[in-house]
């Protein structure tokens, strides 16, 4: 089954090879669409590839699945909160807009108030008294004048009411709008919250079950090095095929900021290169508090965001010049396949998924397909 795996890879990325999309098609956008629906069927085959040996061991397959469902509900969690965060900030804007409208309203009343009794002063019939009152005729027309001007002016104040009544009565419709918007997220809110505890609450069982099966540390550890053998395989599988390409990624010159790139995520190193156990021999482990964002360290192109053995969430990020970067046990992903990333965008966020106990971040630098010690690409601190 493995081998079938492999060979299915192999032949996918052989066809990403041959087919080379960028050089075929003339239109950029279309070639970028091809290289996309190829680059998911790799991850699809990947993540066969990657389920082989999980099927026999149901816990496994359990634990990608419980750990996919909690990315999900994370993401979506986020989304409803940056939602909310947007309408209430809206809705703050459409009541200090409403409290403008009704002082603005408020005035053009008065003002109306002090010109009708200006008119209710000269009478009802003002102009028919000039005529009858044979009064000088400069000063007729002076009056006549003041009466037309007052009179425009009373129009203007009547259409600035009428506008303002609408534009109230939009931004009341717009508000309630807004806020029932506001209820609904609450509601929903609070049920993908009762859905992240459950789904947490599995996780922990299925955790413990995963445990039963180590009768000891040996046997553990044997586990974690079949998880980095397995990886490794798949990785330079990827690597090896995406380095005959006829054209290769762009180059986004990361060789020139060697020693001087940004952490990913701000946190405590816990495993050094060469020193952790499993898939975390060959990069640096950094403990965070979960949810705290993790950032692309260069600009680059997103070639791998799925679930895998060991690595739990994966993003992996190609900037060419043969270098990838890997981010490990994300909590859920934010950039997706295909998407082009700069420097200090955020990827996802931190977490435990791949079956850790603690929160943190998994972070390596491969060239050419093998790992190197990241400390040399990240400033010091």
């Amino acid at each position: 089954m493995a081998a079938q795996g492999i060979a299915r890879l192999s032949v996918l990325l052989m066809a990403l090879c041959l087919a080379s999309p960028l050089a075929a098609q003339p239109d950029e956008q279309a070639a970028r669409a091809r290289l996309d629906a190829i680059g998911e069927q790799i991850q699809a085959a990947t993540r066969e590839l990657s389920a082989t040996r999980d099927a026999r061991d149901e816990a496994g397959e359990a634990l990608r699945k419980i750990e996919t469902a909690l990315a999900e509900t994370h993401r979506r969690l986020d989304a409803l909160q940056a939602e909310r965060r947007t309408l209430d900030t809206e809705v703050a804007r459409l009541e200090t807009q409403r409290d403008t409208l009704e002082a603005e309203r408020a005035e053009q009343r008065d003002a109306l108030g002090r010109q009708l009794d200006a008119l209710y002063r000269l009478g009802l019939t003002p102009q028919l008294k000039l005529l009858l009152n044979q009064d000088d005729p400069a000063r007729l027309d002076r009056l006549q004048t003041y009466l037309n001007r007052l009179a425009r002016a009373r129009h203007a104040r009547l259409d600035d009411l009428a506008r303002l009544e609408a534009a109230l009565a939009d931004n009341r419709r717009t508000l309630s709008t807004r806020r029932d918007r506001l209820t609904a997220l609450a509601v929903e809110l609070e049920r993908r919250s009762g859905e992240l505890a459950a789904q947490q609450d599995a996780r922990e069982a299925l955790l413990a079950r995963l445990d039963e099966r180590f009768v000891s540390e040996q046997s553990r550890l044997t586990a974690l090095a079949q998880d980095r053998a397995h990886a490794e395989r798949v990785l330079r599988q990827v690597q090896e095929r995406l380095a005959r390409l006829q054209r290769p990624p762009p180059s986004t010159a990361i060789a020139g900021t060697r020693g001087d790139l940004p952490w990913p995520v701000q946190g405590s190193v816990t495993s050094r290169f060469g020193q952790g156990a499993g898939v975390h021999l060959n990069g640096l482990l950094i403990r965070a508090h979960e949810g705290t964002p993790v950032k692309a360290v260069h600009a680059g192109r997103v070639v791998f965001a799925d679930w895998m053995r060991g690595f739990g969430n994966l993003l992996i990020i190609d900037h060419g010049d043969r270098v990838m970067t890997l981010h490990a046990h994300l909590q859920h992903f934010t950039a997706t396949l295909g998407q082009a990333v700069s420097r200090g965008e955020v990827l996802g966020a931190v977490g435990t998924t791949g079956g850790q106990a603690s929160p943190g971040l998994y972070f390596e630098v491969r060239r050419d397909g093998e790992p190197i010690d990241p400390g040399g690409w990240i400033a010091r601190r």
